[in-house]
């Protein structure tokens, strides 16, 4: 087994800005003590692919409606590795919890992005049964995989990223 990333917090101003972002303005003691709260990701059972992300405050969603969740969380991770993020699969089966872009993807040079590289995830209960879910503060939600990749022997891609969703179209 390789040992290519490592998980790390925001800092405490990312996270105020990213959780203003997500839920609006909050008192900063509040959002201050989900920070101090936020769990890095981890693996459940040593043969666990995935490292569960965990909610950083309660989130309730009726059917069809969606959250945008700020982890609190970012990753450093060698080149040539990319970490995909998927929902849990008992929230997926029980809830049809959806990543609203699929699959998440995580590139190694997001970690030096301004905003540090905060791993956000937008989910949605897409229940077709009328099933409202609750995720427990501290809950894992989603996990996320690492995955090394290759590119072709043409590639001359030299662009710096700066910046998350879409920050590298149009190039």
């Amino acid at each position: 087994m390789q040992r290519i990333g490592k998980f790390h917090k925001v800092s405490e101003k990312q996270f105020l800005s990213g959780w203003k972002d997500c839920f609006g303005a909050a008192p900063r003691e509040e959002v201050l003590s989900i920070y101090e709260t936020i769990r890095l990701p981890r693996r459940a059972t040593a043969g666990s692919a995935g490292y569960d992300f965990f909610a950083p405050a309660e989130i309730t969603l009726k059917p069809g409606e969606s959250a945008k969740i700020p982890t609190g969380v970012r990753v450093e991770m060698e080149p040539s590795w990319v970490l995909k993020c998927y929902p849990r699969s008992g929230l997926g089966f029980k809830y049809r919890l959806q990543l609203n872009n699929t699959v998440g993807i995580i590139d190694s040079d997001y970690f030096y992005s301004d905003n540090e590289g905060h791993i956000f995830a937008r989910i949605t209960n897409d229940t077709r049964e009328g099933k409202t879910v609750v995720i427990p503060a501290g809950t894992g939600f989603m996990q996320g995989i690492f995955v090394e990749y290759g590119i072709t022997v043409d590639d001359d891609a030299t662009e710096v990223r700066n910046g998350g969703f879409g920050s590298t179209t149009g190039r």
